[in-house]
């Protein structure tokens, strides 16, 4: 199953990026989404790239467009979820998860197949 870090505590108005690794297959195959849970309410998809046979396309969700940063170092099999400009709506767990379907990466959790245990991370002065 995928493996996150990177996630802390971090002010408003700060970045921080969350890593993703996946050794169970060649990443390049795998779409890669990004989902979020604030406290006291139901995941989300935040975002999402697509792998090799989408054209490592990326998609997000209106709230994070132009602050977050999808992206892939298939050769180190990892994804990355760089994020920017904090607020503290942004609060909440954090995973990552794969698809081994073909084409676009889908907005939808039960597309994907393996997921990782979860980051926190917490904004907040």
């Amino acid at each position: 199953q995928p493996v996150e870090s990177g996630g802390g505590l971090v002010q408003p108005g700060e970045s921080l990026t969350l890593s993703c690794s996946f050794s169970r297959y060649p990443l390049r195959h795998y779409a890669i989404g990004w989902f979020r849970r604030a406290p006291g309410k139901e995941r989300e998809a935040i975002g999402c790239i697509a792998g090799s046979s989408g054209d490592e396309n990326t998609h997000y969700i209106d709230s994070v467009k132009g602050r977050f940063i999808v992206s892939r170092a298939n050769e180190k099999n990892t994804g990355y979820l760089q994020m920017n400009s904090l607020q503290s709506d942004d609060t909440g767990v954090y995973y990552c998860a794969m698809d081994p379907g073909p084409g676009d990466c889908p907005m939808v959790a039960n597309d994907y197949h393996y997921w990782g245990q979860g980051t926190q991370v917490t904004v907040s002065s």
